[in-house]
């Protein structure tokens, strides 16, 4: 006996019916705008290729580390899930085997951000109408397989099925940026641009590091024997992204350190970082002058920072030893950014050609320092919720401790920040539920007239989105 899929049409909005038809008429003037999805991590491949997607488990399970470190904390291997490892050894191949392990395994998301962009993608993407669970797994795998086997499953006609105005892909400066070449030359009316991720070039502390900075040499045309050089290869490559339609660059550091270092020092550090190895201590100084020197850059050439600290990467070393990053063990830490970004905001935060966006894993953060900066710096805004937090509880938990003090218009709507493609309708989705339901919290308590709600609601859902990421 199969239990039915539903996704009701009230889903997330105020148990309160006068406070919910609030909701549900700010919710229907934002549900169909299009969807702008200034970061995240989508393959540019997908849609410079147009290739089908190879089957379910590979597109919605295999790297996808939402779902793999919740199956990994029940006991299930990544072998069985088919990951693949580092050493190229072998792990489980089929992937009607994986996807049924994967449906087994289905109850342990109740209650999760995960089952709610799941159950979208089966129900409105694929139309499924059955609940997935062990004995629905072939029903499920065989529906989605034939599918992705049709043009209408395609990269580019889902991307225009979602409503998707603009996508941001992030690349590393060393990327040849190929795939979005072949976009732009393709013909093909979709907007796909990069984003300028300079960690691996900029981070001591990055595995390879010292491979990377001659590659980086290399690709740049530039001499990064010394720092002077080194600033140019970082222009150059900057360059080369915007041609390829970039607007941001994006940090991804462990800390919001920041340090300008007089001219001596920072020559006299670089030449410690370009023989390494380095200290903890003199890698943070590093990365913490390199932000600044992004600042600066940005304000000559206008794009916007991204800075998206507080992650203790690969917390579980058996497992990036055996499958490498991004698998899951990724863990939040506690953030600071009051005394980190004075120096950068010493010298640039009230410069109005710099946009600098602030993201954060620590939620104790966000009433303390976060929301009083932004509400302060003119180059500040803050990024919604990300990772760990972009879910329901999240959404409500951000906009409540930030509003009083930054406004709705010191932030930069809703990004979703993944990999998984299918999902991203059903994140916008999300976000713009949750945002209807604050806002109609507001207009039932008289501290909000409704059409002023409507305005916001817009604005969260799609303006400042644009605005703040100059699209």
């Amino acid at each position: 006996m199969t239990t039915p899929l539903t996704l009701h049409p009230d889903r997330l909005f105020p148990a309160d019916p006068a406070t919910r038809a609030i909701a549900q008429r700010l919710y229907a003037g934002v549900a169909t705008l299009p969807i702008i999805s200034p970061h995240g991590h989508t393959d540019p491949a997908w849609f410079a290729g147009n290739a089908p997607f190879a089957n379910p488990a590979e597109l919605l399970i295999i790297p996808d580390h939402y779902l793999l470190r919740m199956l990994s904390s029940q006991g299930i291997s990544l072998d069985a899930l088919g990951v693949p490892t580092v050493d190229g050894s072998p792990t489980e191949q089929d992937p009607r085997a994986i996807w049924r392990l994967f449906a087994q395994n289905y109850h342990l998301f109740r209650g999760t951000p995960t089952r709610l962009w799941l159950d979208w993608v089966f129900a409105d993407v694929f139309g499924l109408d059955v609940r997935l669970e062990a004995a629905t797994a072939d029903q499920y795998y065989d529906a989605i397989d034939a599918a992705l086997k049709t043009e209408a499953f395609r990269p580019r006609a889902l991307f225009e099925r979602f409503g998707i105005e603009l996508i941001a892909t992030t690349e590393s400066p060393l990327d040849p940026l190929d795939h979005h070449r072949a976009i732009r030359e393709s013909g093909w009316g979709g907007r796909v641009i990069t984003a300028y991720r300079p960690d691996p070039v900029m981070d001591p502390e990055t595995p390879g590091f010292l491979a990377n900075l001659e590659r980086f040499g290399a690709v740049s045309g530039e001499d990064v024997s010394a720092f002077a050089g080194y600033l140019a290869a970082h222009r150059a490559r900057r360059r080369h992204f915007r041609a390829a339609g970039a607007t941001s660059t994006d940090h991804g550091h462990p800390t919001a350190f920041t340090i300008d270092l007089p001219p001596a020092e920072i020559e006299a550090l670089y030449a410690k970082v370009r023989q390494g190895p380095v200290t903890a201590d003199e890698a943070e100084r590093f990365r913490g002058h390199m932000l600044v020197e992004m600042a600066r850059m940005s304000i000559d050439d206008g794009m916007v920072m991204q800075l998206h600290p507080g992650v203790y990467r690969s917390h579980n070393p058996a497992l990036l030893a055996r499958f490498g990053r991004d698998k899951g063990a990724d863990i939040p830490v506690p953030g600071e950014f009051v005394r980190a970004l004075k120096p950068l905001l010493d010298g640039y935060g009230q410069d109005p050609r710099l946009t600098l966006i602030l993201f954060t894993l620590d939620e104790d953060v966000y009433s303390r320092e976060l929301a009083p900066l932004a509400g302060h710096y003119a180059a500040l805004r803050l990024g919604p919720p990300w990772w760990f937090h972009d879910s329901p509880e999240g959404m409500r938990r951000f906009r409540e401790r930030t509003t009083e003090t930054a406004g709705f218009y010191n932030s930069v709507g809703f990004n979703d920040d993944t990999r998984a493609f299918l999902s991203i309708p059903a994140r916008h989705d999300v976000a713009r539920r949750m945002d209807c339901t604050f806002l109609a919290g507001l207009v039932a308590e008289h501290r909000l007239d409704e059409d002023e709600a409507h305005a916001v609601a817009r604005a969260l859902a799609y303006d400042l989105a644009k605005q703040a990421y100059k699209l």
